[in-house]
């Protein structure tokens, strides 16, 4: 009898680690690659997760959360969200015009009476698509080492001058964002952190989740990092205001955005309508649509659903991709500006998901020359001039923010692309041979940039 438990027990235990052993390579694989990722970025330290039908498969920290201390990132460290921040205003806010507190076509005016008379035709839904015409140039010229009001704040944006007519074309906007967070105050009567903490992180646990705050004690805070002519340095301060603002000024961990992703899979926050609104494509007043929603970016990747967003801010970068139709979210959260957390992140999802592979490109030889025509600035948006440039047979895009040059290759005479990224490049000549402008194509996404200088 005990001869015959004990086969049993054999049997069940090699049965079991067959189970187990494709899990644990897996896990290896995306340790190797992570780790591999971090040292050609120079990260110091980030944490991932890891969502395969509604459980958390993987959650790991690498590198260490702050250099000085010689602290260990894990899946608990709490990073700044950067722009991811504002899928939780968008929700926030979609919430509060399910409440009847707010309306989606409701113009600004209706919350700031003196608002100025070219924002008559902005409304709740222009700011959080994007497509308002707010300048996302303010930053630029702002003292960024000095606290403002919200009012003050408001008076900064109002004073720009609107890069197209409301609902005219899409261009990434912080300081609508920003105007968003001050509308949802005015509507309310309460700042919109305190909404946040109320009805999203409280309710889903998102215990560790809450606005930035430098002056309070939080335990497992990471250190934010730059890199300065390629030495580690502490990140930029800025002000306490404007660590505070609706384009995404929010501490939270890995595990905390996990419960999120659950959430959106539910109706514990908002009705299916409102989030499928929210996952819709803004269409212009020309009828057609831009790959954005409300605080997300819709896309499909290799066929596949993609509903994603990145965040950069104060030697942080973030990056969630939830790959909706295959249940399949990963998370990935950065301690440095201009690291490519998109990057780490798709190639996290091909190990669970051979489909998610990014496309392979060849690289071919062209003549130096044919390049030069090539090199300059081009305007991604306005104020974010991206830089092309040669250095002998070698070829170079550089990112404004602190990220460092990405070697490109040529695919053909006028198409190059970064390799192991979903980054393409194509350069356009108008009738005369002068290079007017290029082609950005990023994960299913196309973005038009003018040839500046």
């Amino acid at each position: 009898m005990k001869c015959h438990r004990a086969s049993l027990a054999m049997a069940l235990f090699g049965f079991l680690l067959w189970m187990v052993a494709p899990v644990a390579a897996r896990a290896d694989k995306v340790d190797d690659y992570v780790r591999a990722e971090m040292k050609a970025q120079k990260i110091p330290g980030l944490s991932i997760a890891v969502v395969q039908d509604g459980k958390v498969v993987k959650a790991q920290g690498y590198g260490l959360a702050n250099v000085e201390l010689n602290v260990a990132a894990t899946p608990e460290t709490i990073y700044q969200s950067g722009s991811i921040g504002k899928q939780f205003t968008a929700t926030l806010a979609m919430m509060l015009i399910e409440e009847g507190k707010m309306g989606l076509e409701d113009p600004v005016s209706k919350y700031i009476p003196d608002a100025p008379a070219i924002w008559k035709d902005i409304t709740l839904h222009r700011l959080l698509t994007h497509t308002s015409g707010i300048s996302n140039g303010l930053y630029a010229k702002m003292d960024m080492r000095k606290d403002y009001t919200e009012d003050e704040l408001i008076q900064q944006i109002a004073a720009q001058p609107l890069d197209f007519q409301p609902g005219e074309k899409w261009h990434y906007s912080n300081p609508g964002y920003v105007t968003l967070g001050i509308l949802i105050h005015k509507a309310t009567g309460k700042f919109y952190g305190d909404l946040l903490r109320e009805k999203i992180f409280a309710p889903l646990g998102m215990t560790t989740a809450r606005i930035i705050d430098e002056a309070d004690i939080i335990p497992n805070r990471a250190a934010g990092y730059r890199l300065v002519d390629g030495k580690l340095k502490n990140q930029e301060w800025v002000s306490p205001t404007l660590n505070t603002t609706a384009d995404g000024a929010i501490y939270m961990t890995v595990l905390d955005m996990a419960k999120w992703d659950a959430a959106l899979y539910s109706e514990k926050l908002l009705k299916r309508a409102s989030l499928d609104l929210m996952w819709t494509p803004v269409k212009l007043n020309d009828g057609k649509t831009e790959n954005y929603g409300f605080g997300w970016q819709i896309d499909e990747y290799h066929g596949h659903r993609l509903i994603h967003h990145g965040g950069a801010w104060q030697g942080f970068t973030t990056q969630i991709s939830r790959y909706v139709d295959d249940k399949l979210t990963v998370i990935v959260m950065t301690n440095l500006a201009g690291a490519r957390p998109g990057k780490i992140e798709r190639g996290i999802a091909a190990l669970y998901d051979a489909d998610l592979k990014p496309a392979e490109h060849k690289a071919v030889p062209i003549e130096a020359k044919v390049f030069d025509a090539y090199t300059g600035g081009y305007e991604i948006e306005p104020g974010y001039v991206a830089t092309i440039s040669r250095e002998g047979d070698r070829f170079w895009v550089k990112f404004p923010g602190g990220s460092p040059p990405m070697e490109i290759f040529a695919e053909s005479d006028t198409t190059f692309f970064v390799k192991g990224e979903e980054i393409q490049f194509t350069f356009v000549r108008d009738a005369s041979g002068a290079v007017t402008h290029l082609l950005l194509d990023q994960v299913g996404s196309q973005l038009k940039a003018p040839k500046v200088k």
